[in-house]
């Protein structure tokens, strides 16, 4: 199920924000950006579908 994570301003055009993740896992992500636009990260491990996986 997606979670919403708030974010911490980083700087005026950036948001950072920090979610601890069970290790030995593989998890599956994607951003969400104003108006709806979702999109993936260029340097994530590798996809599944349309989203991004990330091996812990």
């Amino acid at each position: 199920m997606p979670e919403r994570h708030p974010g911490l301003y980083a700087s005026p055009r950036k948001r950072a924000v920090t979610v601890e993740l069970p290790s030995e896992n593989t998890h599956s992500f994607r951003y969400l950006a104003a108006g709806d636009y979702w999109f993936n990260h260029d340097s994530a491990d590798d996809g599944e579908g349309p989203n991004n996986r990330l091996h812990t």
